[in-house]
Formats: C-alpha cells, structure tokens, sequence
C-alpha cells in the first residue's frame, strides 16, 4: 500500500511558495521566485484543487514546479555525494553504533535505513522517543537539500502472519513519513509503502538475521532537470 501525497502536497508546496515569494537553489538557498516559477506554482495549486488526474509525466514536472526546479543533469553526481556526506557527518555516531546505515546506490541515489529495533518497541509502530533526536538529523539534511523525493519502505521479518507484517511495515512506514511531515519535509516529495516480510536482506532462521529484516530504509532519489 502506499500513502501519496501528490495532488495534496502540491498544493501545499505551490501554496507556500508562492506566499513566501522565494525557492531555494539546488544547495538550499533562498532566491525569489521567477515568473516562470511562479506561472508552474500557480498551475500546480489551480490543477489540484480541480482534482483532475495527473499521468506520470505531469505529476513529476508538478513535483519540479513544487520544489523551485530540478536539478541540472551534470550537477546531480555533485549534489548528491554533497548530502551522503553531509549526513555521514551528522549520524556518524549512529552509524558507528550500527543503528544506521548510508549507502550510494546507483543512479546518483542514496539510501538511509535505520532498524526498527532503534526506531520501534516489538511490535509497534510508535515511534521510540529516543530515535527523535536521529529523525531531526535526517529532517535537516533533507530539508537542505530540497530537490530529491524520498521512497521511504517499511519491512519486517517473517515472524507473524503476512497480514499482520504488512500491516505493521505499512504503519510504520507511515509513521516516518509523518515526522518528516512535521519536521517541514514537503508532502509532496514523501512516498511511504509496506512490503511486509518480501523483502529480507538477510535469512529469518535466527534473531541477529531477523533484526537486520526489521527495517525501515528511506531511498532518496535527484529531481533532474526536464530537458
């Protein structure tokens, strides 16, 4: 299942932009809005209040209208090596406690995944209190760097039924999403899916394996320039 947020997201972020007047650059920096922008921003909020259906190709070019325009192709590599290491510095005492990993993936991706054991009581989807001050860091990195969306998936281990694992991947999958959500993260760049049990990273015969399949893995992904 996932939570989308793009036709109401878009008209939060066209909303908000065009009241503050500005957008950032692709390292976070605030400059005015042009009147291109401010024409995508003006369309996007019109397009989401009528509730017309957006295809594929519409909904990214809202989502580059949304966060002041996407990233030109040579900058992407740059851009995102910039924020792996940026957030490499801010977790790096998670990391070395092995709550956290920060991965490069392919296709100037990155990966931040945190195990639900640091995040989650068993069984809950209730975020633990102690995990707030982890999910600040990753709101302020994020927010920096404002033109990528993020797929953030929800896993659990094979212990249970398969509803009850896709349930509980969903909620808690859904439970980052809305800390993000209130930490200014904006809806529109924010994907929240469960995949339950179908997607181990390690076997489920003992405790240690199954820890690793507890997961919650947040895959942030370049909003490139359209062409």
């Amino acid at each position: 299942m996932k939570i989308r947020w793009i036709k109401l997201g878009a008209a939060i972020c066209a909303g908000n932009l065009l009241a503050a007047g500005c957008v950032t650059d692709e390292y976070g920096n605030r400059r005015p809005l042009t009147e291109t922008e401010q024409g995508v921003g003006i369309g996007v909020l019109a397009g989401a209040v009528l509730g017309a259906a957006v295809a594929d190709k519409s909904t990214k070019g809202a989502l580059i209208g949304a966060v002041g325009g996407g990233i030109a192709g040579g900058l992407i590599g740059n851009y995102m090596e910039k924020q792996r290491r940026d957030f490499e510095r801010l977790l790096a005492p998670e990391i070395t406690a092995g709550v956290i990993r920060v991965e490069a993936l392919p296709d100037d991706r990155l990966l931040v995944g945190m195990t639900s054991e640091t995040t989650f009581a068993v069984d809950s989807d209730r975020i633990e209190p102690g995990f707030y001050s982890t999910l600040d860091k990753i709101s302020d990195v994020v927010n920096r760097y404002g033109k990528t969306r993020l797929d953030i998936a929800g896993h659990t281990d094979s212990t249970g039924s398969t509803a009850h694992n896709q349930g509980l991947s969903e909620r808690r999958a859904q439970a980052v999403q809305n800390y993000l959500l209130s930490s200014n993260v904006y809806p529109a760049r924010l994907d929240a899916t469960g995949y339950g049990e179908n997607q181990p990273i390690a076997g489920n015969q003992t405790e240690a394996e199954r820890r690793r399949n507890r997961r919650v893995d947040i895959t942030i992904i370049p909003i490139a320039a359209q062409g």
